[in-house]
């Protein structure tokens, strides 16, 4: 697999494989750490003689993040722009949401910190190649594990650089090499151009 530095290729029989040099799998990994923290453990575990049916229906919060990032990987699910909830009452929509939020945010914590626990794992189980390299080959549930959680690391990356999803990567690319959001810019555009090619293999 000659291949692209930093894009996946698919693999023969299924999944996606990509080359990565030491410094881009030791950033994968600390992006993925750090998003980890930032999602958090969630829910305790409920005790061993906890009703399993109570767990189940704990309640997660109902109140979206203030941190900007966290905001924007657990949304709201209702009131967005899309124009379909006109005419309702404010209220009401936030109530929606709430309710909404309080079934499904731990639900999806659950999934989103499996998606980033499973890009550590693959990264550190990685047999180093003797350029000091490697290839990451994804089989299995891992390569959608993988887009999940790149997926998230950009909107998190992108709430702390404060774009938007619609917002031209144009101007991203013509930063000034001494702007401080430089290094996180193409951290960004990396994520961005992983996510891609990991999808094409799909």
């Amino acid at each position: 697999m000659g291949g692209h530095p930093g894009m996946f290729e698919p693999l023969k029989g299924g999944g996606a494989a990509v080359a990565l040099d030491d410094i881009e799998i030791a950033i994968l990994r600390s992006l993925a750490v750090q998003l980890l923290e930032l999602i958090g453990p969630g829910e305790p575990e409920p005790a061993a003689d906890a009703d399993p049916l109570a767990a189940l229906f704990a309640e997660g919060p109902s109140e979206p993040p203030s941190d900007p990032a966290l905001a924007r990987l657990f949304p709201d699910a209702y009131g967005g722009p899309s124009g379909e909830d006109e005419g309702v009452d404010p209220a009401e929509l936030k109530a929606w949401s709430a309710e909404f939020r309080r079934f499904t945010e731990n639900d999806l914590r659950t999934r989103k910190r499996e998606d980033a626990l499973a890009v550590v794992r693959s990264l550190d189980a990685l047999i180093p190649a003797g350029d000091g390299g490697a290839v990451l080959e994804l089989t299995g549930e891992l390569p959608l594990r993988w887009l999940g959680a790149l997926n998230d690391l950009r909107l998190t990356i992108g709430a702390r650089l404060d774009i938007s999803e619609d917002e031209e990567s144009a101007q991203l690319y013509r930063l000034p090499d001494d702007d401080p959001r430089k290094p996180m810019v193409m951290a960004y555009l990396w994520l961005g151009g992983l996510q891609e090619t990991l999808i094409e293999t799909l």
